[in-house]
């Protein structure tokens, strides 16, 4: 599926009072959890990042623990229902972008990118958009990722899935904790990670300039 009928379909399901199910599923509910748990190990945060906010669901549990966040969702729909949601808090900054065309000097830290990566068309992509995510993480910031599994996503039409994103995401970050959320339907099966940014070194930034070239060669 290109990512033009993949964001048609998002505006579709938005049409629905609760598209996902975020509120009403016990398998939502568990990773709604978890993720919190997870992107607040570390205390209170300054500045947030959350890659693919839906309708907000999660963004309202993230904001009152952060000074500033930025929600981005490519679907302008999303963005609207999450801002409702959201409405009593002032330091949202509310972004319509894909993943893929984001960019800022900022670093965050925190990031969140969940049930985003494995829409991408394909490993290539991921690749490039992980090595984003990975500059503007902060020096020893956690970033959490939940996704499906490889098998599930592939089921969908999608070039990859959880186990594969985590394994990119480990070749520059350090995995801190792992978790797995089930559900009923056999689609209610998802990884949730959370990495930490070691601290940059000469070393370490020698290295990410390396990386960088990987990841322009591999676009």
């Amino acid at each position: 599926m290109s990512l033009d009928k993949k964001y048609q379909l998002l505006e579709r399901e938005l049409a629905a009072d609760d598209p996902w199910r975020l509120d009403g599923n016990p398998f939502e509910r568990e990773r709604h959890t978890q993720m919190p748990r997870l992107s607040l190990s570390r205390g209170s945060i300054t500045n947030a990042l959350e890659v693919g906010c839906a309708a907000g669901a999660f963004t309202e549990k993230l904001a009152p623990h952060c000074k500033r966040l930025r929600a981005l969702n490519v679907v302008p729909r999303a963005i609207g229902r999450a801002c409702q949601r959201t409405k009593r808090w002032s330091h949202i900054t509310w972004i319509v972008c894909d993943v893929q065309q984001f960019s800022t000097g900022e670093l965050f830290d925190l990031i969140v990118v969940a049930e985003v990566l494995d829409h991408l068309a394909d490993t290539a992509e991921i690749r490039a958009a992980i090595c984003k995510l990975v500059r503007m993480l902060a020096p020893e910031g956690p970033l959490v990722f939940g996704s499906a599994r490889d098998a599930t996503c592939r089921r969908w039409g999608h070039p990859a899935g959880a186990e594969t994103v985590i394994s990119m995401l480990n070749e520059t970050l350090i995995e801190v904790e792992r978790l797995q959320c089930h559900g009923e339907s056999v689609n209610e099966d998802c990884l949730l990670a959370c990495f930490r940014n070691p601290i940059r070194s000469r070393v370490n930034r020698i290295a990410d300039v390396d990386m960088e070239a990987q990841c322009a060669s591999a676009v």
